[in-house]
């Protein structure tokens, strides 16, 4: 568990960056904190609840990453910046990061999928719409929902988490 708790801690640390540009009272309150048992218990309920979560996702993130396929994650959530962006020129530019990211042949992150939705990709970025992932980013999602999800909810570190923990004298302050 101290590693599952070294990695999260780090991508708690490390994901969002945008933070750094507020005020540190207002970053403060922006803080992830380890959820509550109950909050944690509701991840289990929906795959997308995990994800809506900021912790969760981190958590989820990095039972990923123990697992040699935080690709997945990483394709998933440029895929939704990527849905995100509004200049047309940012569009093309990001669709081919995408592409060259995950989706080439031999590519530093590629996920698994299909050859005939490769294809399709590699076609559809020629002139990219906020479309041209959409199947492969189905794909994925469908995959950690069905594979690496009910693995997650089964590990050490996700039971960890729902844990209630009994309340000591000490912990009563008497």
């Amino acid at each position: 568990i101290k590693d599952w708790k070294t990695k999260l801690s780090y991508f708690l640390q490390n994901s969002s960056n945008s933070n750094k540009r507020k005020s540190k009272k207002a970053a403060k309150h922006r803080n992830y904190f380890r959820p509550s048992p109950e909050e944690a218990q509701l991840w289990s309920e929906a795959f997308d609840e995990l994800l809506a979560n900021k912790y969760g996702l981190a958590a989820f993130r990095a039972f990923l990453k123990s697992e040699f396929c935080e690709e997945n994650i990483e394709f998933w959530l440029a895929c939704e910046d990527f849905k995100k962006t509004k200049s047309p020129q940012k569009l093309t530019s990001k669709a081919k990061k995408i592409y060259n990211d995950f989706i080439e042949k031999e590519a530093p992150k590629e996920i698994n999928i299909d050859f005939q939705t490769k294809n399709m990709i590699a076609q559809n970025i020629q002139e990219a719409t906020h479309t041209c992932f959409s199947a492969a980013q189905k794909r994925v999602y469908s995959l950690m929902e069905n594979n690496s999800y009910p693995r997650f909810l089964e590990s050490e570190f996700y039971q960890e988490l729902c844990k209630k923990t009994p309340i000591t004298r000490e912990a009563q302050g008497t």
